[in-house]
């Protein structure tokens, strides 16, 4: 990433912090792991503890009087008045089965404002970083969401599609659905990937933490796409999200959550 920011960047900050989680999670990938449950039902090993860890103590090094909020290990308040958001291995469901499709993802907000975040895949060797003004990018080169402009002709992804659990939600998933051209679940924070390079067009999840989603405002925003909670609120802290490119934004959103966002 030292080619595309200034040296001691929040860009660059944000990035190094992710590969260090993503490389402290990698050692543990395909290995023999004890699968423990967290109260929600989410699965956590040793190797999302061991991550969170490393990249926390990157961070206090780096800048000690910043506040650290990971999934893991909960809040370390801070004095500066930013705070650093962890999710130290995204997809954990993914990891433990071997599927090379999850993430280490970073971002650094002030108040309820991201100013910086990355994501990176270490097992198949991609990352992306982003912060207001700076560009979104992917293995150090400028990316952008696709330009397709008919949910007939886009890629529609979401994590899981037993997560639209109620009435509504589940109507407004399959309305999306049926208007796409073609659906997978291609999801954890890869199907955000995938949307900020332009190789599918929508990634919707129904539930979802800060430090699931943090990291994305910037990426997506800064590909030239969106990222929203599904009311069009562009926002870590909305419990769902959507993201898409710019132009099915508004398209996508109205199927998926009705009148509430067909009024936006």
């Amino acid at each position: 990433m030292a080619r595309v920011t200034r040296t001691g960047s929040l860009l660059q900050a944000v990035a190094e912090a992710a590969a260090c989680a993503g490389k402290t999670a990698l050692r543990s990938f395909r290995g023999s792991l004890t699968i423990e449950q967290k109260q929600d039902g989410s699965p956590v090993t040793v190797a999302d503890r061991a991550a969170e860890r490393a990249a926390r103590a990157w961070i206090t090094k780096r800048f000690p009087r910043d506040g650290i909020l990971g999934e893991e290990f909960g809040e370390t308040r801070g004095s500066s008045g930013r705070r650093w958001i962890l999710d130290p291995i995204d997809g954990t469901k993914t990891f433990v089965r071997g599927v090379p499709l999850w993430g280490s993802l970073v971002a650094v907000m002030e108040g309820e404002t991201v100013l910086a975040g990355a994501a990176t895949f270490p097992a198949i060797a991609e990352d992306l970083a982003a912060a207001p003004g700076e560009g979104c990018w992917y293995r150090g080169v400028r990316c952008f969401v696709s330009e397709v402009s008919r949910l007939k002709d886009a890629t529609v992804l979401t994590t899981d599609e037993h997560g639209f659990t109620g009435r509504r939600s589940r109507r407004g998933w399959e309305s999306l659905a049926e208007a796409a051209g073609i659906v997978r679940s291609w999801g954890d924070c890869y199907g955000y990937l995938l949307v900020a390079t332009g190789r599918a067009e929508v990634m919707v999840d129904s539930r979802l933490g800060a430090w699931d989603a943090a990291c994305f405002l910037p990426i997506l925003s800064e590909a030239g796409g969106s990222f929203t909670d599904w009311l069009g609120r562009a926002t870590p802290f909305g419990g769902n999200a959507i993201a898409t490119n710019a132009v099915l934004g508004k398209k996508a959103r109205r199927l998926l959550a009705g009148a509430q966002s067909s009024r936006r």
